[in-house]
């Protein structure tokens, strides 16, 4: 099999389990807070992430991890699982799937913005063309339906939503930033960002936990939205000779994902969240336009 060919097969399976995870995340919060389900299922990522250190020889990048690298850490885990998920779970737990799924989507247009000041980037009107048809994209995804549906439409889970693909680009743009091994730093963070965990869910939460779907919809999250689906694309990066042909692929995800929240979650998918979808596709299409 050529490498061009495993590439994609590693990229479509990627697109696929990040297209379920909206799912898992609506199924766990029906039995467990928001901040019960990022605490559990950092700790599923951090196990999964350790045994891929493990298989892939990397363990020993650990110990030579400088005073310096450990604060990086410390402090990008303090962002992401910390904030990040936190955010991105509560407006989950204030929004139906189909409302917070498309919404966070527009962060490859938000992480173009905040290039601009963070990496003295230059911006063009490409930029606002894409943040104005994306955002087109959010309004009509919140009218759920109609102009009723607004009212249905809850503005801090929305604000959230928005604000939880400004944390993921900032989050984005500190990855970058960070030249280290990825899984090895993607472990670090992660480990942190678990340690940082444990205090807000006691002070917090509790706790608790009891078998059941949402037990296992957690423990999906933390094997599918980070670990494993990670190195499927990160595979599928390296293997690929054209990697914004295979990028391009993860704009399937979305919608796929509709396909998932409509049969296991039984939310009525609206003409208007398909619409919306597209819009929000579109600009971050128009984004990448400057890079062709």
């Amino acid at each position: 099999m050529k490498s061009t060919d495993k590439a994609i097969i590693y990229a479509g399976l990627a697109v696929f389990f990040w297209s379920t995870v909206a799912t898992a995340f609506k199924l766990a919060l029906r039995e467990y807070d928001f901040i019960q389900l990022i605490f559990y299922a950092s700790a599923v990522t951090v196990v999964v992430l350790f045994f891929i250190l493990l298989w892939q020889g990397k363990l020993s990048e650990i110990k030579k991890q400088t005073r310096k690298d450990w604060i990086k850490s410390a402090l990008i885990g303090a962002f992401n699982p910390l904030l990040y998920y936190l955010v991105l779970f509560k407006a989950y737990s204030l929004l139906p799937a189909q409302v917070a799924q498309p919404v966070n989507m527009i962060w490859p247009v938000t992480l173009a913005l905040l290039s601009v000041p963070i990496l003295k980037q230059k911006i063009s009107w490409l930029n606002f063309v894409a943040l104005l048809i994306s955002f087109s994209g959010v309004v009509i995804i919140a009218s759920q339906g109609g102009t009723d549906g607004f009212r249905n439409t809850n503005p801090l889970g929305l604000g959230l939503a928005l604000a939880s693909s400004v944390l993921w680009s900032l989050y984005w743009i500190l990855n970058v930033l960070d030249r280290r091994d990825e899984i090895v730093k993607l472990f670090l963070n992660f480990l942190f960002g678990f340690v940082f965990l444990a205090p807000v869910v006691g002070f917090f939460s509790d706790f608790t936990v009891q078998p059941g779907t949402g037990f296992f919809a957690m423990i999906y999250v933390g094997i599918f939205e980070v670990g494993i689906t990670y190195i499927l694309w990160l595979k599928a990066m390296n293997m690929s000779i054209n990697n914004a042909k295979i990028g391009n692929l993860v704009f399937f995800a979305p919608f796929l994902s509709l396909v998932f929240i409509h049969f296991f979650l039984h939310e009525t998918i609206y003409i208007t969240t398909f619409i919306g979808l597209v819009l929000i596709v579109a600009g971050v299409l128009v984004q990448q336009l400057k890079k062709r």
